[in-house]
């Protein structure tokens, strides 16, 4: 089949709220299960298209259903050409804007999309955007953490062959930070490496009072230190610190992404492929941070990304927050610490019987 053959013939999205390994504690809250839309595009020709939405919040599962369901209209009977339709879908809501629940639907229908032509051509969808699939170093990203209380969880990352982790801090004072990284650090040794997010839970003096406390540690980057859209904040941190500065997963497409490379808010890059535009957007965001020399990460979604950062010229660290394990036939293939993209497409099938076990 070649994919000029292929139409859209329906789009639809179900809710679904799946438990999490490890409970997710952040400085501004704890996510206890992950509230997920899923997100099925069918063709005339037979080949089905899948991808899924982090919704952060269950209250928000409803209208992004809504949402994903309403833009059916913009795309049904039209080629599934993604990068044509996200052009059209730019100049449909010019005046609106695409920040926000808009943004994260037309992000996974231009996943969804890209996957149908992978699928169409029976690729994984890296060998379609002209890579090869090879394993992408992962770091296992954890929340809020005690290290005497989750070592046990913590040796098991480091067995399973992780070379890196990621830790959330400033749920309390400047004391309990550095115990916690002090611990780690001591607990995992020297040679692994170690992220740290505040979840842009600081003003910039005291983002960094924090970290200029914490550099002593031998950080990877300290991640989103200030408020996102703060991107003067960002920039300040990273001028006073002896530490990298990350940031990106809150950059809607990759205008936002722009932005921020002027601003020369953060050290390192890590787009979500949920706000950037999804297939189409992450490509525009590589090709910049290309340009910048800026090192590139993922945020969270580890099936879509381990093929993006394949393509991606300055790929760094693979985030592994592994939200939609349940619910799939074949989850992600986590070996030795890195993530290798698997396929037809995205590599994803829906685990039926556990889509309805865990339905909103």
């Amino acid at each position: 089949m070649t994919d000029e053959t292929l139409k859209i013939r329906a789009l639809s999205g179900r809710a679904v709220t799946v438990p999490m390994e490890r409970p997710m504690k952040t400085a501004v809250g704890t996510i206890p299960a992950a509230p997920l839309v899923l997100i099925d595009i069918e063709t005339e020709e037979g080949v089905a298209g899948r991808a899924y939405i982090f919704a952060y919040t269950p209250v928000m599962l409803r209208p992004l259903v809504a949402v994903v369901e309403e833009l059916a209209p913009l795309l049904v009977g039209k080629a599934v050409a993604p990068i044509e339709r996200m052009r059209e879908v730019e100049g449909t809501f010019r005046l609106l804007g695409r920040q926000g629940l808009l943004g994260m639907a037309l992000s996974v229908i231009d996943m969804a999309l890209w996957d149908i032509l992978a699928r169409a051509q029976d690729l994984p969808l890296v060998r379609l955007l002209g890579g090869e699939p090879k394993p992408i170093p992962a770091y296992d990203s954890y929340g809020v953490i005690d290290p005497a209380r989750d070592r046990e969880d913590i040796e098991r990352t480091l067995e399973s062959g992780f070379r890196a982790l990621k830790i959330k801090l400033g749920d309390a004072g400047l004391e309990k930070d550095q115990a916690t990284v002090a611990a780690l650090r001591d607990l995992v040794g020297a040679e692994i490496r170690i992220m740290v997010d505040y979840n842009q839970s600081r003003s910039v003096p005291e983002a960094i009072r924090r970290i200029e406390r914490l550099e002593d540690y031998d950080l990877e980057w300290a991640e989103e230190p200030v408020p996102a859209e703060d991107l003067e904040g960002h920039a300040q941190v990273r001028a006073a610190v002896g530490v990298p500065i990350q940031t990106g997963e809150n950059w809607w497409f990759a205008q936002d992404m722009a932005k921020a490379i002027a601003a020369e808010a953060s050290d390192f890059a890590m787009p979500d492929v949920m706000k950037i535009g999804g297939v189409t957007g992450w490509l525009k965001a590589a090709a910049l941070a290309e340009a910048a020399s800026l090192p590139v990460s993922s945020h969270a979604f580890v099936e879509a990304s381990a093929h993006l950062l394949a393509v991606t010229p300055t790929a760094h660290w693979l985030e592994v927050l592994d939200k939609a394990r349940p619910i799939l036939q074949r989850p992600a293939l986590i070996e030795n610490g890195m993530v290798t993209p698997q396929g037809p497409g995205l590599g994803m099938e829906w685990d039926e019987a556990a889509v309805k076990r865990y339905a909103a």
